[in-house]
């Protein structure tokens, strides 16, 4: 899953990118609203994490201008704003969240899986395609259903950097670049 992270703050963008590369998702980050909206003409994200105070174009602009083109994208507004009026400005303004900051990083990776499944019309925490069905939490990977077979997986990296290897391509790292395949393997990788 790929997120945009939109956020001025060095300390807090460094935090937030190499917490949710740890997760398993590739972030983009940029510091501004005119980058933001440069970011957004030339790639597709699954999700995107605003700041309000932004230089160059706010936040809540920004979002404006994404609705106004009819951008579905799901937005978790990330801010120090943590009056009533600004969470109920920020929701009105097209936002799917609102998480006021400091924040715990567990709980901003709870609330950007709750948008990605609310995103795929999914209710539940599994996402699944077919036979194969993912926990983002744990990174389990099931297959038709059963957790309790060696095939279990535990996924460290984004899906398909296996195969762009073989074919020579060099893909740019995004957390861990391991796949573990059950108990065995485990054991014998460490």
């Amino acid at each position: 899953m790929r997120i945009l992270l939109v956020e001025d703050d060095s300390l807090l963008g460094k935090g937030v990118v190499a917490g949710l590369a740890q997760a398993g998702w590739a972030v983009d980050w940029v510091v501004d609203g005119l980058d933001a909206e440069a970011a957004l003409k030339t790639n597709s994200y699954d999700s995107i994490v605003l700041d309000l105070g932004l230089p160059g174009i706010d936040g809540l602009t920004l979002l404006g201008r994404l609705r106004a083109a009819k951008d579905r994208t799901p937005v978790l507004v990330l801010t120090a704003r943590d009056t009533l009026a600004d969470r109920v400005a920020g929701l009105d303004a097209g936002g799917d969240d609102y998480l006021v900051k400091p924040f715990e990083l567990a709980e901003l990776q709870a609330r950007l899986r709750a948008l990605l499944r609310r995103s795929k019309g999914a209710a539940g925490p599994l996402l699944q395609h077919g036979r194969v069905a993912l926990d983002p939490a744990s990174h389990a990977v099931f297959l038709d259903g059963d957790t309790g077979r060696a095939f279990c997986a535990r996924i460290r990296h984004v899906a398909g950097i296996d195969d762009e290897r073989r074919k020579g391509a060099h893909p740019q790292p995004v957390g861990r670049q391991s796949l573990w395949l059950g108990r065995r393997d485990r054991q014998q990788h460490g």
